[in-house]
């Protein structure tokens, strides 16, 4: 039998769920809430997004660079 004792494995297993609500149901909104507060995560849909839409959350996320001129631009693509 090995034993690693210089590194901790971990495995994370994550399992994604659709849930489809209406949006005025009491229960469901309670019920998310306990939901996110033991640990759940909640993940946008992107897919019915308009690419506006998109863009501004590229932008919230970070996800956005901002250059100076086309030679700044091949400096920071090829660094």
């Amino acid at each position: 039998m090995y034993l690693c004792t210089e590194k901790l494995i971990s495995i994370k297993i994550m399992e994604r769920i659709t849930l489809e609500y209406e949006a005025n149901n009491a229960f469901m909104q309670s019920y998310l809430a306990t939901a996110i507060l033991a640990g759940f995560k909640v993940v946008e849909n992107t897919a019915n997004m308009t690419p506006f839409e998109k863009s501004l959350e590229d932008i919230k996320h970070g996800r956005v660079t901002r250059v100076k001129n086309v030679s700044n631009l091949l400096e920071e693509c090829f660094q």
